[in-house]
């Protein structure tokens, strides 16, 4: 395995529970549920987010030296985003936010991984 791939199996279970928040917002759109525009643009966007920093991290792990900028930045600025956005009183469910932090949090070893002077 290479040097990063301890950071994609952190940003697989990023995009795990981006995933997984996405089916819950789907079904519960089908069964007639209010969901608002945005936790569909929430779940989306962790989603795609997860998507482009997993493409980054193969880049950075093959040498690419703008692939491991982006990526260090994604890993930090998502999940202080995450938390923040998702820290607004009655902005959306309690579920929704909790499976949004827990996945942020999952970033965590990725970002403190990327930013260590030896991966730079």
């Amino acid at each position: 395995m290479d040097k990063f791939g301890t950071v994609r199996k952190s940003l697989a279970v990023y995009g795990a529970f981006g995933v997984a928040v996405l089916v819950v917002v789907v079904a519960l759109a089908v069964a007639g549920q209010e969901v608002s525009g945005f936790m569909w643009g929430r779940a989306c966007g962790m989603v795609a987010s997860a998507a482009v920093t997993w493409w980054l991290a193969g880049l950075a792990g093959r040498g690419s030296r703008s692939a491991l900028v982006r990526v260090r930045i994604i890993s930090v600025v998502v999940p202080v985003a995450i938390v923040v956005i998702d820290g607004i009183p009655g902005a959306l469910p309690l579920w929704f936010a909790a499976a949004q932090i827990a996945g942020a949090l999952a970033l965590v070893p990725a970002a403190v991984m990327v930013n260590r002077p030896v991966s730079r």
